[in-house]
């Protein structure tokens, strides 16, 4: 029995000594990694930008080194985002080094509004530094792909691979029916008539408002798709719907004839073509430069020494109470930091990049306070990406000024609150009964268990019309407008950024960089250096804290490949909690 004993504590710190080696070796090798990886690149010359469109573009680069870590394969995957793939555009037009730049496409394209963006950037790079913009894609060019493509100077494809090209459309899951079957009833309050969050749950296809407010903004959205592809390729609008309309772009031959693209070729004809555009023979070497290691390269330009500052704060995500994390918006984490910056007297103007549905309608009044409380000392400049809609209007609402792109989805200025029944599902279906004891007539409310009362109900709708109120004001203060001026526009409806400008709940057209050069310009300041927030976590401690998440997250990216961002979506909605100001969806404009 002893030497039992003996041989399992002998096993036991075996396995313990050999677990802190294995960290200890892999955080050493990790290390080494981030090390090389942030020095300083060198280019030769004769070098081709590679920007490459096949995966979605997050606002910022994740600024932790291990953001991009698979755990499963020990690789760290760099992903550049819209704010080094613009700055990088704009210091490759004066870069000597730099011949043109590739636009690589792939089979997932970025928001409507992200590639709004790095489309005017790459128009202006070509405007500026007479340097060439070549588009090509290996296989299937999705539209928001495409629409990038329509920057370059040409566009090529290979000849067999496919254009989407056919409109936009906006589709729409509903679950009442599957729900009624599984015995769980959901008990809706809202205000708004255009608040559509709350159907996919009670109706089994779309109301009228819903509808129209759907076709408006696609519609907004195509229409200036279409006029920007029919201007970049010289045709008409028209000619580009008709070509919509019969899929045109599902024939590679049929999308040269059209004019969709300029040419049919394979890779290794690419190169040459690449290498002839810089002056190369086809026998010399040419460097292809990715966007993240050219991020690296420095911009002598940009060297500034002042303390002068603008905060560049990126709000991206679902808005939640607490300190949330890297993938959302955080009430107290985002005040505390707001707070700070506006104590910060080197802190001349505050841009916020709001990329946000919405969320907690709390949470945004706690973040829309800090705000409020900073634009009374300096400028507070709102920049909206994809989404600024429901609690992401609410917490753009103090903004001195507020940008937004025509593709943008804002609005959606309306509150709602769901609450469900699974009574039904417990009993009939489980054979789960569940009993209270009260010491007051409403201690159990909100009980997932049994049906609200009718007092119940006039108590959440109460609350839901006072936030409703709360947040009208707060909008037509910050808008200078009527209560009643932006009652008649809100009750939840959604809106393209074309539209908000209408409206009046946007000021100007414009993306990231239009915010921070309109900031500079109310702060009354020309150099200044910029200060992007919130701060990175301590690497180390991030890598220790999520070795377990990582594995888990290796696992379903496996399994679901890109698919994985409908669970984590999926899995955000599940953790709802309280009265929410957010868009009726995450609805999929492709």
């Amino acid at each position: 029995m002893k030497n039992f004993l003996v041989y399992v504590l002998a096993t036991i710190t075996g396995i313990i000594i050999a677990s802190l080696l294995f960290f200890l070796v892999m955080t050493a090798s990790l290390s080494i990694i981030i090390a090389s990886g942030s020095k300083s690149v060198s280019l030769g010359d004769n070098s081709v930008l590679v920007l490459k469109a096949g995966i979605p573009v997050p606002d910022r680069t994740n600024p932790n080194p291990f953001a991009g870590l698979d755990i499963l394969n020990m690789t760290i995957t760099q992903t550049p985002g819209l704010n080094d793939i613009l700055r990088n555009i704009e210091k490759a037009a004066k870069d000597k080094k730099i011949k043109g730049i590739l636009i690589e496409n792939g089979l997932l394209a970025s928001g409507w509004a992200t590639t709004e963006e790095i489309r005017n950037t790459l128009l202006k790079f070509r405007e500026t530094s007479n340097k060439f913009v070549i588009a090509y894609s290996d296989y299937l060019l999705p539209q928001a792909g495409y629409y990038l493509s329509t920057a370059a100077d040409k566009i090529y494809v290979n000849p067999v691979s496919t254009l989407d090209f056919k409109g936009l459309s906006g589709e729409i899951m509903f679950y009442r029916n599957a729900l009624e079957k599984l015995g769980v009833e959901v008990q809706v309050t809202r205000h708004g008539k255009f608040k559509g969050a709350v159907e996919p749950y009670i109706l089994d296809r779309l109301s009228n408002e819903n509808r129209e407010q759907i076709k408006d903004y696609v519609g907004s959205i195509w229409n200036h798709v279409a006029a920007m592809i029919a201007e970049s390729r010289g045709m008409t609008a028209g000619k580009v719907n008709s070509l919509a309309d019969r899929l045109t772009g599902y024939n590679a031959d049929d999308a040269i004839e059209s004019g969709l693209v300029d040419g049919l070729i394979y890779r290794d004809q690419l190169i040459d073509t690449l290498k002839i555009l810089s002056g190369l023979g086809t026998d010399d070497k040419i460097a292809m430069v990715p966007m993240h290691r050219y991020t690296k390269v420095p911009d002598p330009e940009k060297v500034l020494t002042t303390k002068t500052r603008i905060a560049v704060i990126y709000a991206s995500g679902n808005i939640t109470m607490g300190k949330g994390n890297e993938g959302n918006i955080g009430a107290d984490r985002f005040a505390e930091l707001i707070r700070k910056e506006r104590k910060d007297s080197t802190v001349k103007a505050i841009v916020l990049r709001v990329n946000s549905p919405g969320g907690n309608a709390t949470a945004s009044d706690i973040i829309w306070r800090e705000l409020d409380l900073a634009a009374g000392t300096k400028p507070v400049v709102i920049s909206m990406g994809n989404y600024a809609a429901s609690g992401g209007y609410y917490i753009s609402a103090p903004g001195t000024k507020i940008y937004a792109g025509p593709t943008t989805i804002s609005g959606s200025i309306g509150v709602f609150g769901l609450l469900p029944n699974t009574g039904k599902l417990m009993e009939q279906k489980l054979g789960i009964n569940t009993e209270t004891v009260n010491t007051n007539e409403n201690s159990d409310f909100p009980s997932v268990f049994r049906p609200m009362t009718s007092y119940e109900k006039q108590v959440m709708q109460a609350a839901i019309e006072k936030t409703y109120s709360d947040f009208v004001g707060k909008v037509a203060d910050g808008r200078k407008m009527s209560p009643e001026s932006v009652d008649n526009i809100a009750q939840g409806r959604v809106w393209s950024g074309t539209g908000a400008l209408r409206l009046g709940l946007v000021d100007s057209t414009g993306g990231l960089t239009d915010a921070i050069k309109g900031a500079a310009a109310l702060a009354g300041i020309e150099k200044y250096s910029i200060r992007e927030l919130p701060v990175a976590e301590d690497p180390y401690m991030k890598i220790i804290s999520q070795f377990g998440a990582g594995i888990r997250s290796g696992f379903l990216k496996k399994e679901l490949g890109e698919s994985v961002r409908f669970y984590r979506e999926l899995k955000e909605i599940t953790e709802l909690s309280g009265i929410q100001a957010r868009l009726p969806y995450l609805i999929e404009i492709n």
